[in-house]
């Protein structure tokens, strides 16, 4: 028997409206918060296929109605076991990304396929804390794949975006090309393999995946065509359950992704800086505001660069050296946030970077690129030995008043994730905006050489910045900004715009 509170509606916010209905239907199915977040998952996997896959990595932050915080880590595994030190070179084929504002370059091919994790870690939340039968998680997600999704703009956007990645082979043609052109809005995508695979699920699916005939395929791929995933990385997969990280910030706790990732304690480290000034006091969007954001910003690339990912690190004579120089200076991811009327909540970011380009046989999944993401390796691609888990960016967080929880947030981005959630947390915290406020306020980033900037702030404070650092103004709020998907325990909650995202109340 499901103990509800009367105080609390189901709330979902996700990166596609079809994502939040899959997790609206099973919360309207007497399913809690996990199974939930989970069929969710599974949808984003279908509608999503720019910024998510069963072949990439994630996180999920999951707190119980009586309290109990854990952090599922199903991100990816660096791949190589069982094979010769000399074989350890990446084969990488590098692709430039083309953002309205910015350019990136980005490694795919089979060299830079990470052991992928979100398959076993979506069934392992299921087992862990989900309470509804698993064909009733998957019919939606298979649902979507059978019958095809009609593409928005965002998901249209994204796949031009990537275009080079979601086509390098012939299966991606398949299922990315109409008539030889890029899908556009309105057009209908189908992953009838991927349909077929999910119906696996709740037989012998995981299995073959990760051990059995569909594991030897993947690995005989990757050995003929220079790939580093082997048979012994898909069987060493596992899911690992964490303590969140703690961080105090303004009489709020937030719990966020602990190491080895270090998205977490970069943000925490940022919330700490942040702290150096009465934020409120300055007005939001002020030139003091917005210099204090950039400084911080600017001081957490500076200290990440030292090898510093922390305050525990940093100690508190560098600590205070950071507050001072603050004081005087004053990708493809998506995020899926849920509560339900019990109490529970979910914080899930999955990512399968930009995608290798490579689709397992005959399942229609693409393997994640993680192994070519410079900011994953910033010591260098393929130094970690085979079978370590790789640090991400990815921060799924809860934000605490006292022992309520006040939202559920996260982000994609890349390496805007901190610097989105930061800015966010702030207007929650400092200048109590709502979800949908908060998430649609401008933002800005520092690159580590330039500020950029999203419409909608003032002009003299625009003036002021650039007095101070090169700056580029942005002409429209873009997906590079990341996208923070918010959701609080009253169902009150926001879908990044950015992102195409979608929020909805579950009665």
């Amino acid at each position: 028997m499901t103990m509800q509170n009367p105080a609390l509606q189901g709330g979902v916010a996700s990166g596609h409206p079809q994502v939040t209905e899959a997790a609206g239907a099973i919360l309207r199915a007497g399913g809690n918060a996990f199974d939930a977040v989970v069929a969710a998952g599974f949808a984003s996997a279908v509608v999503e296929p720019a910024l998510t896959s069963l072949g990439g990595g994630g996180f999920l932050l999951a707190r119980t109605a009586w309290g109990q915080a854990i952090l599922f880590d199903f991100f990816v595994d660096t791949p190589g076991q069982g094979l010769q030190p000399h074989a350890l070179e990446p084969h990488f084929l590098p692709v430039t990304v083309q953002f309205p504002g910015s350019e990136q370059i980005f490694n795919i091919g089979l060299g830079s396929a990470a052991v992928p994790g979100v398959l076993r870690g979506y069934l392992h939340i299921h087992r862990r804390l989900g309470r509804l039968p698993l064909p009733e998680i998957l019919a939606p997600a298979i649902h979507l794949a059978r019958e095809g999704v009609a593409l928005n703009a965002k998901q249209a956007y994204f796949l031009q975006l990537l275009t080079p990645i979601m086509t390098l082979t012939a299966t991606g043609r398949d299922l990315f090309m109409l008539q030889g052109r890029t899908p556009i809005e309105g057009d209908v995508l189908h992953n009838q393999d991927l349909a077929a695979f999910l119906e696996t699920l709740p037989f012998d699916g995981e299995r073959e995946f990760y051990e059995g005939g569909l594991a030897q395929r993947i690995a005989a791929d990757m050995r003929d065509n220079g790939g580093l995933l082997t048979s012994a990385d898909l069987a060493a997969c596992r899911v690992i359950e964490r303590a969140p990280l703690p961080v105090d910030y303004r009489g709020h706790r937030l719990l966020t992704n602990p190491p080895p990732s270090f998205g977490g304690s970069l943000l925490a480290l940022s919330l700490r800086l942040l702290e150096a000034r009465e934020v409120a006091a300055l007005g939001f969007g002020s030139p003091a505001h917005l210099a204090l954001l950039a400084a911080v910003m600017q001081e957490v690339d500076h200290r990440r660069a030292e090898g510093y990912l922390s305050p525990a690190d940093l100690g508190q004579p560098g600590l205070s050296q950071s507050l001072e120089r603050v004081r005087t200076a004053s990708g493809g991811t998506t995020h899926i946030s849920v509560c339900d009327n019990e109490g529970n909540a979910a914080s899930m970011t999955t990512s399968n970077g930009e995608g290798s380009g490579y689709f397992v046989p005959s399942t229609g999944i693409m393997l994640n690129n993680m192994m070519g993401e410079d900011d994953l390796h910033p010591e260098g691609f393929h130094v970690s030995p085979p079978g370590l888990r790789v640090s991400s960016m990815m921060s799924p967080s809860l934000l605490l008043a006292g022992d309520r929880l006040r939202l559920a947030l996260g982000s994609g981005g890349s390496k805007r994730i901190r610097t989105a959630l930061l800015q966010v947390i702030s207007h929650v915290a400092d200048f109590d905006m709502s979800p949908q406020a908060a998430v649609e306020a401008p933002r800005l980033h520092w690159d580590g050489s330039d500020l950029q900037i999203e419409p909608g702030f003032p002009d003299a404070t625009l003036a002021a910045l650039a007095s101070r650092w090169p700056i580029n103004v942005w002409t429209e709020k873009n997906v590079y900004f990341g996208g923070v998907h918010a959701v609080a325990p009253t169902g009150d909650g926001a879908g990044d715009p950015r992102r195409g995202g979608s929020a909805a109340t579950i009665g």
